[in-house]
């Protein structure tokens, strides 16, 4: 099949209004519609200026944010406006339609569409309330993917943020797990996990305000750390009042006091242990044997363990891992 881009038709019939009589120009405007109907008009296609140029590349950065963790971001109202929507409303469609292609993926949308309220600005100063999306660099690939293919713009922020993506990839190939942090993560999850159950026996037992349970807890690190509380932890280990000792632990560390709430557990439950002065017993006594144990084997005592960075930044980093996996299995699908 022929193909006429339409704007070259554009120039024809401009060439023939300049050069013909107006008779000829019916005759031939009629010949050059006839011959329309055999062939397929085609509009021009704006990936041939995809080419990404410094001045669109200036205009992606600008618009680029970074929250309190240095994590990159782009807001919806930001973009559309960018891509050439003049209206947000005609934009969320083509959002919309991204956050599908994400969940069908297999990846959490949620992990790169976040929506939150925003202030804009308005005539004297004035502000009002509105809903904004806060987009992940995956999240904005997915869009432009979406959006209209024949403004230019979109073109370029394909180009964009599919290189943006890529360069992600390459630094993340560098990012591993060794075998602590998985041992850290697993046992830090469990360790959450048992908390929640060691705090369900202690209430049953009858430690029920927040202060009772302070006092609960403390018994139990005294038994494991020779009697340390947890704030003589905290100093120890050269915390501040407000990290939490758990989170700062060694897999080694994380492993003995995953037996002591475990086992004390167990106690509270299977001896139907009755009253809070009995529960603290008992969670003292258990981490006592705990400490006997690790003493008998040789091994470090807990409080001489140093204190590790934070697992939260450790679980940051598994959550990159994931998110690059998943894109890279995404893009073999297509």
């Amino acid at each position: 099949m022929i193909i006429i881009n339409l704007y070259n038709l554009k120039f024809i019939l401009n060439k023939i209004k300049r050069f013909h009589t107006h008779l000829k120009f019916l005759k031939i405007f009629v010949s050059i519609i006839t011959f329309i109907t055999f062939v397929e008009i085609k509009p021009k296609d704006a990936t041939m200026s995809a080419r990404l140029t410094k001045k669109a590349i200036e205009i992606f950065e600008n618009i680029k944010k970074r929250d309190e963790e240095g994590q990159e971001y782009w807001t919806a109202r930001d973009l559309y406006r960018v891509l050439g929507y003049v209206e947000y409303g005609k934009f969320l469609p083509v959002a919309r339609k991204a956050w599908y292609n994400c969940k069908n993926s297999g990846i959490n949308p949620n992990d790169h569409f976040a929506p939150f309220s925003d202030m804009i600005t308005l005539g004297k100063g004035a502000e009002r309330k509105v809903d904004n999306i806060k987009l992940s660099r995956y999240a904005c690939y997915l869009i432009v993917l979406n959006a209209d293919p024949t403004k230019t713009i979109v073109a370029q922020a394909k180009t964009y943020f599919a290189i943006q993506t890529r360069r992600s990839e390459i630094l993340l190939d560098n990012i591993h797990l060794s075998e602590e942090e998985r041992r850290r993560l697993l046992l830090r999850g469990e360790m959450k996990k048992h908390n929640s159950q060691l705090a369900g026996a202690a209430q049953k037992a009858g430690v029920v305000s927040n202060r009772d349970y302070a006092i609960f807890q403390n018994e139990g690190y005294k038994g494991l750390y020779g009697g340390l509380t947890s704030a003589d932890i905290h100093e120890r280990k050269g915390l501040g009042k407000s990290q939490n000792i758990l989170d700062h632990m060694g897999s080694t560390e994380l492993a003995a006091n995953l037996f002591r709430a475990t086992q004390t557990e167990e106690v509270l439950r299977k001896e139907n242990i009755v009253g809070k002065e009995n529960a603290n017993k008992v969670h003292k006594e258990v981490g006592t044997k705990v400490r006997r144990a690790i003493k008998s084997i040789g091994g470090t005592m807990p409080e001489d363990l140093p204190s590790v960075e934070s697992i939260k930044k450790l679980e940051r980093k598994e959550q990159k891992l994931l998110k690059s996996k998943n894109l890279d299995m995404n893009e073999k699908d297509d």
